[in-house]
């Protein structure tokens, strides 16, 4: 026990001492605060954009009186435009007398067709950013001409009310196992949760090659056994990793306590079924969903003797990792699927699935219970696969193993 704590607080100090750690750790760090004052940065724009443009000055010409003085209602709909309304017949010529002149930037000449139907011929400086009459002004164009003509056909309120209906929705399911909780809050988890074991993880690899570069490995070796420098080594980065995602959490929960309005993240994220017991069982999944890949990122670690070599070696794992995510990611859009059960329960997707299956309430205390034995049971056995391959190719430095070579130093180990 004395070894073990060793080597998880030397574990622990090499971790905390690399200059990619401190980096990665900062960076991430000011991505998150940063991600949360996102808001607070459009605003400043956006006020700054409202201070500085003035609304565009436009002349609406209805010499007809078609709108038959409804034309200012314009001005009351906040459309960017300062609108004045002209009677008077003006012709191409005046209104690009007006707009040289600067007392207008924009103009819009209604002229009747027929009784149903109007040219608006829109009036600019110049073409090359605007071709069409803008959407929204059309609309409020639209709109203030069909106001006009229902106050002319002399409707009561009632008449009026009923021109328009109110629908109210309900959403049922043919399904008797109801879910709930929020898909996108869900994904978002679990993709964090991914990246928090994989990342952790793969630090085991990266820290035994390095280790075994600098020949500390071998008074390591000398010092304790096998495994209580691969079980030392995983429990040491662990620490660590949930150090690091705990202090990342709790920068976010700051970040959006301080720059965000109060009630915007809610309206965004419903976390109302994240319950303490829910955070407890991620905790538990994170931690041996953590083992289980740091395991077999040790026995790849220990098969390499560069570093540049750890990515090829780590490839396997990598792609083991991958797909157990992807398994659990898009089975979650069809969480009563027998696909997505299976996800909770196969060892390498059900910590990134079974946490979130609790939180949409569709996975029973029997379903968690397996779910966690099986993923115990395969930490177990990657261990004693990963201990004793580790035991024989911990100072190997010659070429990268194969997996044939492993296979052999598998069935060595045991005979």
């Amino acid at each position: 026990m004395k070894d073990l704590k060793v080597v998880t607080l030397f574990t622990m100090k090499e971790m905390l001492k690399r200059k990619s750690f401190i980096v990665t750790t900062i960076i991430i760090l000011v991505l998150i605060i940063l991600g949360f004052n996102i808001p607070n940065i459009i605003n400043f724009f956006t006020k700054n954009n409202t201070q500085t443009e003035s609304e565009t000055e436009l002349l609406i010409v209805d010499a007809n009186n078609v709108f038959e003085g409804t034309l200012e209602n314009l001005n009351s709909m906040n459309l960017g435009y300062n609108i004045k309304v002209s009677n008077e017949n003006l012709t191409f010529d005046d209104i690009k007398s007006k707009i040289e002149n600067e007392e207008i930037e924009e103009a819009i000449i209604i002229e009747p067709k027929d009784t149903k139907t109007y040219n608006l011929r829109y009036i600019v400086k110049n073409m090359a950013t605007i071709s069409n009459l803008p959407e929204d002004l059309l609309n409020a164009i639209n709109t203030v001409y069909t106001n006009l003509q229902i106050s002319k056909l002399g409707l009561t309120q009632e008449q009026l009310s009923s021109l328009t209906a109110s629908f109210e929705y309900s959403i049922e399911q043919t399904e008797e196992q109801e879910v709930s909780g929020n898909v996108m809050v869900i994904m978002l988890l679990s993709l964090v949760l991914f990246y928090a074991i994989y990342f952790c993880a793969y630090q085991v690899s990266s820290s035994i090659t390095t280790e075994k570069t600098s020949k500390i490995m071998e008074t390591l070796v000398t010092s304790t056994s096998p495994r209580t420098i691969v079980i030392g080594k995983t429990i040491g980065i662990g620490i660590v990793g949930l150090v690091q995602v705990c202090l990342f959490v709790a920068t976010a929960l700051i970040s959006a306590k301080l720059f965000l309005e109060p009630g915007i993240l809610e309206s965004v994220l419903d976390m109302s079924k994240f319950t303490p017991y829910l955070a407890i069982i991620t905790i538990l999944y994170f931690i041996l969903g953590y083992f289980a890949y740091a395991l077999l990122y040790a026995l790849t670690g220990s098969t390499v003797s560069k570093p540049e070599d750890i990515q090829s070696a780590n490839t396997p794992v990598a792609i083991l990792a991958v797909i157990g995510f992807y398994l659990s990611y898009f089975t979650m859009m069809n969480p009563t699927s027998d696909l997505n059960v299976f996800a909770s329960i196969f060892p390498i997707s059900s910590p990134f699935c079974m946490p979130f299956r609790i939180m949409m309430g569709v996975a029973s205390t029997t379903d968690v219970i397996i779910s966690i034995a099986i993923l115990v049971v395969t930490i177990l056995i990657v261990a004693n696969v990963a201990i004793k391959i580790y035991s024989n190719a911990i100072l190997n430095y010659g070429t990268k193993m194969s997996f044939s070579d492993m296979v052999k130093i598998y069935k060595d180990k045991n005979n």
